[in-house]
């Protein structure tokens, strides 16, 4: 580390609680990359079938059986069998290699995944498959293969080395559970112990189930009053209900095993979760990409909602039908929806998956996206992972070539905006941000979604040089027209329909290409209207629809 990095560190560890800090001098101490415990007898089942169908495989999760896997869209074939050591795609498709969620995909056979499943535990005796966060998950999915019947071919053998292996999983996770990371990592972790003490009987998953109140005080830090959870992204909001759910049906199978209190908080959390899930889908059916989120990675929406149905969970909308905990508002008028956050990175202790998108939003008109956020590809330092977190790559301001909040790696934040929701209500919102390195600066944005077109206004008050004004647009919208001395522009959509741009006046307006980055794996462009204004613009843009 160079001297110039050392106080952006001190503004990334400030935030850090302190079971963090000294967490994070263990994890340089332990090599998590073994099993912690040694193998034992194999627990028996407490039950042997859930109480209603789980979820497939999810849309990027695939595995034909034999050599070849595919995982966030990057497909890779095992020449000489499966390593599980294999780090050529990076940590994140090794964790998803390890986390067995490629074994529900309904296309492989019983005797593929049982052969699966035994390589694993003959062959992989370190790395990747051995850290906490695959060991939660592998948990899961290693369980939904075992309860759901005719999905899993096994000898009486390999049956019983697959529970004893899942038992030394669950006792090496329950030692190393991640406060360090916190987060979706934690209540992950939480969630792969309490399953097994569910799962299982005997002393060793009593032990195990014990987490289950520790599970219910993170499900109250981490889904917020208004039912997000407090990482603020979509996607993993998303994935963390499934695996919420998951829990329910196996604590609604195993009945008489499963503590009241653990039951009930389950139903409440997934409940609220199910709620604030429907402020941030559009009509198109799909998330907003805010934060770290991309399609596919989760199921869609609709499949999540109907396996809730199944376990008797309904949605519970956030009071006002706003996301007022998480920053996330929806403006509805007509055929536009629009979904804006304004929120800083969250949480303040572990803004991992958070971007700079204060005061941005995404727009749809009937089923398209207008205005769409960037998504991400991949979370490997460098310029693309760096591209995904921009200020430039939201539909919001910069100032004078800064980024809003200090992003820097992979996952880390130093310095972060301020930013705060000043009224909301009757199809208005209106917000403030200041970015971390200029307070002085504090730009205003007043959404307005009535009458049939919606505005974007923004007055900013301070010394910038140079503001930035960003607009991209979804992957089918064309720019077919740009008037920059009537500061006006013409947008046609994928269905044919033109919508008209009243855009601020002064501000020299062109057309470019920016990244777009819908799933991981890919990473396109579309279209995108940049001004640049010499001075802090005020100003509003205007969309509405074409009547020529």
């Amino acid at each position: 580390m160079k001297p110039r990095d050392i106080p952006r560190l001190l503004r990334t560890v400030l935030h850090y609680k302190p079971v963090q800090l000294a967490a994070q001098l263990r994890h340089v101490m332990v090599d998590e990359g073994r099993p912690g415990v040694p193998r034992g007898e194999a627990p028996p089942l407490s039950v042997e079938t859930s109480h209603a169908p789980f979820l497939p495989a999810p849309p990027h999760a695939r595995f034909d059986g034999e050599a070849t896997f595919e995982l966030i869209r990057r497909a890779h074939r095992f020449e000489d069998g499966i390593d599980w050591q294999f780090d050529g795609h990076g940590p994140l498709w090794a964790f998803h290699l390890h986390q067995f969620d490629w074994a529900r995909d309904p296309a492989l056979s019983p005797e593929a995944r049982g052969r699966a499943v035994e390589n694993w535990i003959t062959n992989c005796e370190r790395g990747h498959g051995w850290a906490p966060h695959p060991i939660s998950l592998r948990i899961l999915s290693w369980g939904k293969l075992r309860l759901t019947p005719g999905l899993l071919a096994l000898s009486p053998e390999v049956e019983e080395r697959m529970r004893a292996s899942l038992a030394q999983q669950a006792e090496t996770l329950s030692r190393r559970i991640e406060v360090r990371l916190q987060a979706n990592h934690l209540l992950s972790n939480l969630l792969g112990v309490v399953f097994a003490g569910l799962l299982f009987e005997g002393a060793g998953a009593d032990r195990w189930l014990g987490f289950a109140s520790r599970l219910r005080r993170e499900l109250e830090v981490q889904v917020l009053p208004d039912g997000s959870h407090v990482e603020r992204s979509p996607m993993y909001h998303a994935l963390l209900l499934e695996n919420l759910l998951d829990l329910l049906n196996l604590a609604r199978a195993a009945e008489g095993r499963a503590p009241r209190a653990l039951v009930a908080a389950l139903e409440d959390a997934t409940a609220r979760m199910l709620g604030a899930h429907e402020v941030w889908i559009h009509p198109d059916g799909e998330i907003a990409l805010f934060s770290d989120s991309a399609f596919d990675i989760a199921h869609p929406p609709a499949e999540v909602a109907r396996y809730a149905a199944s376990l008797g969970v309904t949605p519970r909308a956030p009071a006002g039908g706003q996301l007022e905990d998480a920053g996330i508002y929806r403006l509805q008028d007509g055929a536009f929806t629009l979904i804006a956050t304004t929120a800083p990175p969250a949480p303040s202790y572990q803004p991992g998956h958070a971007h700079c998108d204060a005061l941005s939003f995404e727009l749809s008109y009937g089923e398209e996206r207008v205005v769409s956020d960037t998504g991400v590809t991949e979370y490997v330092p460098g310029p693309l992972r760096d591209a995904s977190r921009a200020t430039t790559s939201h539909a919001t301001l910069q100032f004078d070539g800064h980024e809003q909040s200090e992003i820097w790696s992979a996952h880390r934040v130093g310095g972060r905006a301020h930013c705060e929701v000043v009224e909301a209500g009757g199809g208005e919102l209106r917000a403030r941000c200041s970015p971390w390195s200029r307070r002085e600066i504090v730009h205003e944005r007043h959404f307005r979604v009535q009458n049939g077109s919606v505005a974007v206004e923004d007055c900013v008050s301070g010394a910038a040089a140079q503001a930035l004004i960003s607009l991209p647009f979804g992957s089918d919208v064309v720019v077919v027209g740009l008037d920059v001395s009537a500061a006006r522009a013409q947008l046609e959509l994928r269905s044919g329909a033109r919508l008209e741009l009243e855009l601020p006046a002064g501000v020299d307006w062109s057309v470019a290409r920016r990244p777009w980055f819908p799933r991981f794996g890919e990473a396109l462009e579309r279209d995108a209207l940049v001004g640049k204004a010499a001075a802090p613009v005020t100003g509003r843009v205007v969309f509405r629809v074409a009547t020529d």
